[in-house]
């Protein structure tokens, strides 16, 4: 058989390469403390199981449902996004549903570039929002986000050449992997920006509300973008609300965006389980106690493995925000990312994620997700020690 060009964008990568070790390690006796997937070993809130269990029952609810039906999850997302932002959205023409925001952020693509056409990606970041630029014929510009530049881009670095064929920028903050945050005046500043070059700004933001230490919750896109000129953002109930397997997020923002963005969807699919839509208006319209028993996991979750790593002569910084660890190699080590992680897993059963599958600018770095109990995170932060003493 002949296959689209296109497939050769979607090769082998590092994750692949990890799923392999881990069977390996698996089938060499090894138990798995898998630390490599940001899937929340976490619970969904009772009331939230309890609507769509309700739905069930209802045969009403067993159909396609077409995007009409989704009328009542827009008017609530609307409701709820006012209420949090203090900025207005037409539930009719600046929201869409999703299945799941990754949905959003690959098949937005398809919508905004002709093939050539380049989108300004973060470097390191997620590889989704790679992998719908390949989709799209797209051709991607990393962004390189360094430490020294609190992990944020530095837009005057962006070569004229590149602007003149670019057509979208894609942002994430709270930060998968790197775990760093932006203020309200950095989006402000991204917001011109893309004003000034004719750019579509993507902002993807599934660790809304997953901040520590008290700090102020991130701000909106859109909040740098009032009348929506320029930008779309991409919300989840995976990480707040312990959703993934769910898959449901939405989008808000410009309307001609929300309109491109439903011509891609209603070609690929209809919508989800209209139970599971009802299960999302009920986690918006839940008080906020139920999300912050969940920071509040995160948040002792990533000291405990912060401290256990200390204790083996492996300092990291203490993230800010998200559900993982960004961590700089241990001294010790002189490698690359995936050999620290393979070799890792196969001596002691601790699997993490090579820094490098989130692009070039991850070389040098491993990422720890914070889905396991404090105790099996100090286990995992044990093991890795003897690994490096004997390494």
């Amino acid at each position: 058989m002949q296959f689209a060009d296109r497939l050769n964008s979607f090769g082998g990568n590092v994750f692949a390469d990890m799923d392999l070790a881990k069977a390996q390690a698996r089938a060499q006796g090894q138990t798995i403390i898998d630390l490599s997937l940001g899937s929340s070993d976490l619970p969904t809130p009772a009331p939230i199981i309890a609507t769509i269990a309700k739905a069930l029952h209802d045969p009403q609810t067993h159909g396609y449902l077409l995007h009409q039906g989704t009328l009542p999850l827009r008017q609530a997302i609307a409701v709820w996004y006012e209420k949090r932002f203090g900025i207005g959205v037409d539930a009719e023409t600046e929201v869409l549903p999703l299945i799941g925001s990754q949905e959003g952020t690959a098949h937005l693509p398809l919508a905004v570039l002709n093939p050539g056409d380049v989108a300004l990606l973060m470097d390191p970041g997620y590889p989704s929002h790679m992998g719908g630029v390949y989709l799209a014929g797209g051709k991607i510009y990393p962004m390189a986000l360094r430490a020294e530049n609190n992990f944020l881009p530095v837009f005057a670095a962006i070569p004229d050449g590149v602007l003149g064929k670019a057509k979208m920028m894609v942002l994430s903050y709270p930060h998968n992997p790197t775990t760093a945050i932006a203020s309200l005046e950095f989006f402000q500043t991204a917001v011109q920006f893309c004003r000034d070059h004719n750019l579509v700004l993507v902002h993807d933001f599934p660790y809304m509300d997953l901040v520590f230490d008290g700090r102020e919750l991130p701000p909106s896109i859109l909040q740098a973008d009032r009348q929506k000129t320029c930008a779309i953002e991409f919300f989840t109930f995976s990480k707040s609300y312990n959703m993934g397997g769910f898959r449901i997020g939405f989008a808000i923002g410009n309307a001609q965006l929300i309109s491109a963005l439903k011509k891609i969807k209603a070609v690929v699919d209809f919508n989800q389980y209209e139970g599971i839509l009802q299960g999302a208006i009920a986690a918006l319209e839940s008080p906020p106690a139920i999300v912050q028993q969940t920071v509040d996991i995160f948040s002792q979750r990533r000291a405990t493995l912060v401290d256990a790593l200390a204790k083996i002569g492996w300092a990291v910084p203490l993230p800010t925000a998200t559900m993982y660890v960004w961590a700089p190699f241990p001294p010790s080590w002189s490698g690359n990312s995936l050999e620290f992680c393979q070799k890792l897993v196969a001596e002691t059963g601790v699997a993490l994620s090579p820094g490098s599958g989130f692009g070039q600018g991850g070389e040098g770095y491993v990422r720890f997700a914070l889905v396991q109990e404090p105790d099996i995170l100090a286990t995992a932060a044990k093991k890795i020690g003897q690994f490096l003493n004997q390494n």
